[in-house]
């Protein structure tokens, strides 16, 4: 019947468009983790910071262009920018401590090395970010940014 076949179609159509846009979100959140970890290296030979002053602020470098790419071109979000950057603001509001916490934690009172921890860090942040964006931040206005 023709019925099943548009909801077969339109199933498809919806997973390849889901696929394609997990993928965008790895590149650019690949792009974002060789920033975090270039800032990371940096700051860490380069200051005497301990490990969350290194962290944080490569962090937010990263948490900046990887909003901007994501939202632009992955999400293909129009929806209001300052209302999804509050959102995602949201998220590190939670994360950041935590993960911040937990990383110096683990490099320094575990002696885990400061990179794996940092990569570590990276992973979650990876998955729990693109849930959060895909399922909250830009849930209602997914592709309303798609250029005709």
């Amino acid at each position: 019947p023709p019925v099943i076949r548009g909801r077969i179609f339109r199933n498809r159509t919806m997973k390849k468009s889901e696929i394609l846009r997990a993928v965008k979100f790895t590149v650019f959140s690949l792009s974002a983790g060789v920033i975090e970890m270039g800032v990371f290296a940096l700051l860490t030979g380069l200051t005497t910071w301990n490990y969350w002053g290194c962290y944080l602020t490569a962090l937010v470098l990263s948490v900046l262009w990887n909003f901007t790419l994501n939202r632009k071109f992955t999400f293909q979000s129009a929806a209001n920018v300052p209302v999804a950057m509050v959102k995602v603001v949201v998220f590190y509001a939670i994360f950041t401590p935590v993960s911040t916490f937990l990383g110096n934690y683990a490099a320094e009172n575990l002696g885990w090395n400061e990179f794996l921890v940092t990569v570590l860090n990276m992973i979650a942040n990876f998955l729990l970010e693109y849930l959060y964006d895909r399922y909250f931040v830009f849930r209602d206005s997914l592709d309303t940014g798609k250029e005709p």
